[in-house]
């Protein structure tokens, strides 16, 4: 069975591009020309500098010494929090401003939910000379202040998002209006697997660098390439595609996706899009999402802004579907409590999307001495005012 992308740009049933004829042309060009620049001898020196240069990588594989002692397995953690810009973001949108400037772009656009995805496509902007407008759901500038502070010292607009909910599926819906208005000058950096066909595949391919180098990394401390769990957390699921990508096809190798549950998965706040969505079409692809009867998407909740969204990835769809990830559930409470483990065993102040992920090596149910990769997505500075409130600190 294959978990990668076919040429009709779907995994399995999922994916696809629907999208309004405004986008054909961009969207075609994309299809058209996405790889061949991608695995072009240019086009990787430049990127493959500016990751090991700028953005910080490799990052460190890290042994969880306590955290291991406390549940019996090998924890390690795959440290994207040391990232530039403090999140697993930045892999992606250092490649697609690339692209966008081989493309002949001029404009950058991007939407963003906990403001790591808009921080780390502003500072790429300030890099490279581009305009950057960045989406972002009114209720998540608010819950995000430090990152919008970022985003705005980096040179970048931050436009608020006021429909709906106002959050991170507002955000989205805002960008790509803007980018059906601007289709000539203008590149969308989307920021998870999500959207048309060639977007899923491109993020994936620029976050696989997670994986890629877990192997490496792994191989030197364990003597295996393969870990026996990769875990990592998922909102639309660009962290866990890029730490799922080079193990998809060993069979050994236990995946396991956390999503969001809110104030529990059938609490009516909640996240859990493979427990409560059905198959559509969301932001331009087929694939999973959380809707009514007739098809209206269900406002999402989770106290983390990066998983507040109410579908997933045509590729995580496909994994869940075929049974190849497993697919777990943390309540915002599991996820605070995590945060607190992280930070006073391994003195690491997790995000709260992340700390999603933690929550669940409890429920792993996995052999003692188990080697499990752990993939922190980023650091909990964006949060603090979150775990100021929440602690009482």
């Amino acid at each position: 069975m294959s978990y990668q992308v076919d040429k009709r740009g779907y995994y399995g049933p999922f994916g696809g591009a629907f999208i309004p004829e405004m986008l054909h042309e961009n969207i075609e060009v994309l299809q058209e020309k996405y790889l061949d620049i991608i695995h072009s001898e240019e086009f990787q020196t430049e990127l493959q500098s500016l990751l090991r240069d700028y953005v910080g990588r490799p990052t460190p594989l890290y042994f969880a010494k306590r955290l291991s002692e406390k549940y019996g397995y090998k924890i390690y953690l795959k440290r994207e929090d040391l990232c530039h810009t403090g999140a697993h973001k930045i892999n992606n949108t250092v490649g697609q401003i690339l692209l966008a400037k081989r493309l002949g772009k001029t404009r950058i656009i991007a939407e963003t939910g906990a403001g790591q995805h808009g921080v780390a496509t502003a500072t790429v902007c300030a890099l490279m000379n581009m305009p950057c407008v960045i989406y972002m759901g009114e209720v998540d500038i608010e819950r995000q202040s430090p990152n919008v502070k970022r985003m705005r010292m980096l040179g970048a607009e931050v436009r608020p998002a006021k429909s709906g909910s106002r959050t991170l599926k507002d955000a989205t819906n805002e960008a790509m209006r803007d980018w059906i208005s601007n289709p000539s000058d203008t590149h969308y950096i989307i920021g998870s697997v999500v959207g048309p066909h060639p977007f899923p595949d491109m993020v994936a391919r620029f976050q696989a660098v997670i994986s890629e180098e877990i192997r490496v990394q792994l191989k030197e401390k364990e003597g295996t390439e393969l870990p026996d769990y990769v875990i990592a957390c998922v909102g639309g699921g660009s962290n866990a595609a890029g730490a799922f990508y080079h193990f998809l096809d060993d069979a050994s190798v236990h995946l396991v996706a956390v999503e969001a549950a809110g104030h529990g998965v059938h609490s009516g706040m909640s996240a859990a899009t493979t427990a409560l969505g059905k198959s559509g079409v969301l932001h331009g692809s087929k694939t999973l999402f959380m809707q009514t009867e007739d098809g209206q998407v269900v406002e999402p909740h989770s106290i983390s802004a990066g998983l507040d969204y109410p579908g997933i990835g045509p590729i995580h769809a496909w994994l869940f579907e075929s049974k190849r990830a497993e697919f777990l559930y943390a309540t915002d409470e599991e996820a605070l409590e995590s945060v607190m483990e992280l930070s006073r065993l391994e003195g690491i102040i997790p995000a709260l999307e992340s700390a999603h992920a933690i929550s669940k090596l409890k429920e792993l149910n996995a052999p003692k001495g188990s080697i499990v990769v752990l993939n922190l997505s980023g650091r909990g500075d964006k949060d603090l005012d979150t775990y100021i409130r929440e602690f009482d600190f």
